[in-house]
């Protein structure tokens, strides 16, 4: 086994520092851009980022430099790579088995009637991944070369890089069952798996990689519906067909994003593994074990997650406690891969400089492994100038204006159980149901509408002083006057304004909100070519004005039929933005929570009759020990009703969920209390309807039938076959029809055929409904 470099990284952003990826992948799509020109920009990201980690002092030949590169999803990568994609794709192999490219972007985007693999968030995180299907008929067979031709070309650039995939426990353990064996679990075809893993170690360590990281974050877990005993055996299965195998590199398995589970950690220890990397931000030192001697043990002593500069005392103590577990070498890592921060902070030069002194991007984390690397070799006296600059930087952070607002805290002091209380469900939706007076079956959109390169180019333009005020806002005025419009020549029954004015759906509530940051540059991938700029929520948070109350407005002026007020809540803007990290996220919440309930106010007092609270991010920040999810999900579900509790018995609260396990959290959903909750739906084909039905759920729900996650538009038939569904199981008087998620990112042609559909199968099904009543 060749030695592991003292500091590494588990993962690396990959999208471009200027999203280039993001564009040559689209324009490859749009179909002007071939292959073999996306193969090149590719490239040149790849070895622009091992020479840029070079740079920042990760080794060039000791395995520090992570191979994590991805055209769109790190499971993906290995479905394609063990030939796991559904057989609806099959016709899209090449002749010998393998599976080109073409065929992976079509299994993650779908076409005609192949739908597109189920979309999920990966772990507790808010990047989306894709969800294999693994079913009797699923042989796996090595059906890639493309990991180990990265090994090949990084050799060539003079590089010897570590090759990352999900191993596979976590990528069984994270699929789903197909059709045909509905009751089957996809753990349980693990040996069949191994063999196609074995072969690909050998690929890659002939292709001239030294040593692989294996990422199974599945064992941190105890949401996948697999037990810590279960993970942890399938764990030392893998461990023991994988390490014995004749010809492979030295395995190092990653279990970061949380708590390694006891089972798991014993198990591993105890396996013929070479190295082992655990997360010491979401977890804690592991306890001693028998088996360390002969293995590397990576701790993840540099948060991968957020943006705060680390402590360097506290990530050097840390270190130092794991040498003490007795294994062969200590490694300075990160908890997880850098792929959930930006690039590079030295980017942002209109932060504020004392801000910026508080925080770390990826590029400044792998500097900080450097340095930790360098304690490791020379010493902690070698490198206490960086460690006393870390101190003295998080001593500023915790004593600065802003950080602590008085006034913020007496109200948040002051709020009693009263104020998260609405009039109950049965009293508010008879008093909406006179209100509103909508059809069965009513028919809406999520809330954004396509962000079309027009409206870019003017928030643009606005930002850089070519266009004023007066002129930019003439531009929304009008984008929002044809989004109305548009609505209704469809037939929807309520509105929306269509969002033109947000970059974001919370970053543009952070620019409107005292205790927030914004970012330039600062992109971070969300799912396939999608990317966000979090913003930093580094303060007591208030409202100093309204923010969204103008434009609900105007566009309700401009109809008879209700508009409905957008709103991203608390949780979400939380989950979506880097959060300060000095003080629990509940009490963050209830903050960003009274600013929203003073906005619905604001919103009933200019006439808006309905308000969307958006929490798709609900799921996702759910705790992977379930010990720990009955407090989270208390003060998740207290918080939007703190925000939404205000509102009279008239006003009608939506609020909205996408891409989540909504079985696991479906009482919290019902907790919320909101008069309707719209889901997703389509890609999953319906599967969560059921969930909904036998939880005895009886507000308002609206399932999604047009998965805008994907290019195809769903047919007439597709969409009633789902509404009929629906309404076989769910009261009818309480469903509502609508798309799954925003349509910022579709285009115009395909968002107005989409929702025509959606209408006419909407009426038809009503029609039917009605006459049976």
């Amino acid at each position: 086994m060749t030695e592991l470099a003292a500091g590494t990284i588990l993962g690396y952003p990959r999208i471009g520092r200027r999203r280039e990826l993001k564009h040559a992948v689209e324009a490859h799509w749009r179909g002007e851009l071939e292959e073999t020109a996306l193969e090149r920009v590719a490239a040149d990201l790849r070895r622009d980022t091992r020479h840029r980690l070079a740079d920042l002092g990760l080794g060039r030949a000791d395995s520090a430099i992570p191979e994590s590169f991805s055209f769109y999803d790190q499971v993906l990568d290995v479905a394609a790579a063990v030939g796991a994609l559904p057989e609806r794709f099959a016709h899209l192999r090449r002749a010998d088995g393998t599976i080109p490219l073409a065929a992976y972007f079509t299994a993650a985007r779908g076409e005609g009637d192949a739908a597109p693999l189920e979309m999920t968030k990966w772990f507790d995180t808010n990047y989306h991944y894709l969800v294999p299907e693994i079913g009797p008929e699923t042989h796996f067979t090595l059906s890639s070369d493309r990991f180990a031709r990265q090994v090949a070309e990084a050799v060539a650039d003079g590089f010897t890089t570590r090759p990352v995939l999900v191993g596979p426990v976590t990528f069984l353990a994270l699929s789903k069952t197909t059709d045909a064996a509905p009751a089957a679990r996809p753990l349980d075809r693990l040996d069949d798996l191994l063999p196609v893993y074995v072969d690909l170690l050998a690929a890659l360590r002939d292709a001239g990689a030294e040593w692989v990281q294996l990422d199974e974050p599945a064992l941190v877990s105890q949401s996948l519906g697999y037990t810590d005993d279960e993970l942890a055996a399938a764990a030392a299965r893998a461990a023991e067909v994988l390490a014995s195998a004749e010809r492979r590199p030295a395995i190092l398995v990653a279990a970061g994003y949380g708590q390694l589970s006891a089972a798991a950690w014993r198990a591993l220890a105890a396996s013929p593994v070479d190295a082992i990397a655990v997360d010491l931000i979401r977890g804690s030192i592991p306890a001693p074990t028998a088996g360390l001697a002969s293995k590397v043990l990576v701790a993840g002593v540099i948060d991968g997650r957020n943006v705060w500069r680390g402590d360097l005392a506290s990530a050097a103590d840390a270190v130092d406690q794991v040498a003490r577990l007795g294994a062969a070498a200590t490694v300075a890592g990160t908890s997880t891969s850098l792929q959930h921060v930006p690039y590079d902070l030295d980017d942002e030069t209109e932060l504020d400089p004392r801000l910026v002194s508080w925080l770390a991007f990826a590029d400044q984390k792998v500097r900080q492994i450097a340095t930790l690397a360098r304690g490791l070799r020379d010493g902690r006296e070698a490198i206490a100038d960086e460690v006393d600059a870390a101190t003295a930087a998080l001593a500023d952070r915790r004593h600065a204006a802003g950080v602590r607002d008085g006034a913020v805290r007496d109200r948040v002091a002051a709020l009693t159980p009263a104020d998260r209380i609405r009039t109950p469900y049965e009293v508010r939706v008879a008093v909406q149901g006179a209100a509103l007076g909508l059809p069965v079956l009513p028919t809406t959109t999520i809330g954004s509408f396509p962000q079309t390169g027009e409206i870019r180019r003017a928030r643009a333009r606005f930002g850089r002083g070519e266009i004023d005020a007066d002129a930019y806002e003439g531009f929304l005025r009008d984008e929002i006057a044809r989004v109305v419009e548009l609505q209704k020549k469809v037939g929807l029954d309520v509105l929306v304004h269509g969002e033109a004015e947000r970059n974001d759906m919370v970053q543009y509530f952070a620019e409107n909100l005292d205790g927030f940051a914004v970012t330039r540059n600062g992109w971070v991938q969300s799912y396939g070519s999608r990317a966000t700029r979090p913003s930093i929520l580094w303060g007591d948070v208030s409202r100093p004005t309204p923010i969204t109350v103008r434009w609900s407005a105007y566009a309700q002026s401009l109809s008879t039929s209700p508009v409905k007020g957008m709103l991203t809540g608390p949780v979400t803007i939380l989950a979506w933005s880097f959060v300060r990290d000095d003080q629990p996220l509940s009490e963050t919440a209830d903050q960003v929570a009274l600013a929203l309930r003073d906005e619905i106010a604001d919103l009933e007092g200019a006439g808006i009759a309905i308000v969307q609270v958006d929490e798709p991010a609900l799921r996702e920040l759910l705790p992977l020990t379930a010990a720990d999810q009955p407090a989270y999900l208390a003060w998740s579900v207290a918080s939007f009703r703190l925000a939404t509790a205000g509102a009279a018995d008239a006003t009608q609260i939506h609020t909205h969920l996408c891409y989540s396990e909504f079985g696991v959290v479906i009482g919290a959903i019902a907790a919320l209390d909101a008069d309707v909750t719209s889901i997703e739906a389509a890609r999953s084909r319906g599967e969560v309807i059921s969930d909904v039905a036998a939880s005895g759920f009886d507000h308002g729900i609206g399932p999604g039938v047009y998965d805008i996650h994907s290019p195809r538009i769903p047919s007439q038939a597709e969409v009633t076959a789902l509404l009929e569904r629906a309404a076989a199981e769910l009261d009818v008087r309480r469903l509502w029809v609508n798309p799954d998620c925003g349509l910022k990112t579709r285009g115009y042609v395909e968002t107005a055929a989409s929702l025509r559909n959606i209408v006419a199968a909407a009426r038809s099904v009503r029609a039917r409904a009605t006459a049976d009543v």
